[in-house]
């Protein structure tokens, strides 16, 4: 997957049981996706931030702490929605999946324009209801040949899913 614009629904689906197995076991793993600089304007026209260390390549090699452009934290951020997409299963008879919300974000490394970032996942918690499935996940966001993660979460997330018959 070479942009995230290029990412095509795949998510795989597991039955409720199978998905049990799945607490504080394997990690799931995306692709990589690349984020350059059309990302990042396209971020910045969005969301109205455009500070010269996102926008302005020239002076953002010449005066910023980089070395060139970077991604706003929140674009990083953002992107865990495809990458989750992309490596994350979700349970069979689910209707729609939605955040519910952050207990920790960190901002670890800055992710710069033309690399390479992936996410890793792990489920942590499940929290059953009649039709929903709350599921706590850490997360992380990797740059390709990087030291440390671009970003660190605690994310959680709902399953809405049919009732049970």
């Amino acid at each position: 997957m070479a942009n995230a614009e290029q990412a095509q629904p795949r998510q795989r689906l597991v039955p409720i049981e199978t998905y049990r197995t799945y607490q504080n076991g394997q990690d799931f793993v995306s692709d990589w996706v690349l984020v350059d600089q059309t990302m990042i304007d396209r971020f910045a026209l969005a969301t109205h931030d455009h500070q010269f260390i996102h926008v302005d390549p020239e002076r953002a090699r010449s005066e910023g702490p980089y070395g060139g452009t970077v991604a706003h934290g929140f674009l990083t951020l953002s992107l865990l929605s495809v990458l989750a997409y992309d490596a994350m299963p979700g349970v069979e008879g689910m209707k729609v999946g939605v955040n519910y919300g952050f207990d920790k974000v960190r901002f670890v490394a800055p992710v710069k324009s033309g690399a390479k970032v992936r996410g890793r996942f792990r489920l942590v918690g499940i929290t059953e209801r009649a039709v929903t499935i709350q599921s706590a996940w850490e997360a992380a966001i990797e740059i390709e040949g990087g030291q440390k993660p671009a970003l660190t979460a605690e994310w959680i997330t709902v399953a809405i899913i049919d009732p049970p018959a």
